[in-house]
């Protein structure tokens, strides 16, 4: 047998890869909006606790919010 059953071809890897990021960035897009993940504080009358975040702020903690989401995805299960 040769180690081409055994490893996958690069345009597999390739594709996996891609469906992996794909289901990380819909995971990371359905918890942002349905948690708010990343506003700050809404704007009301009167006093706020916390200023509003810059779009640097919000774009960054997105992209956390991707990264943690990815490192879910491609973590191993536990099978016993």
């Amino acid at each position: 047998m040769s180690d081409e059953a055994a490893s996958p071809k690069p345009a597999e890897a390739k594709e996996q890869a891609r469906n992996s990021n794909e289901t990380a960035l819909e995971m990371m897009k359905f918890i942002a909006v349905t948690t708010g993940y990343g506003k700050g504080a809404t704007s009301a009358a009167g006093f706020s606790g916390k200023p509003n975040r810059t779009s640097e702020e919000y774009a960054e903690s997105l992209l956390q919010l991707f990264e943690r989401c990815r490192t879910v995805v491609d973590a191993k299960p536990d099978v016993k």
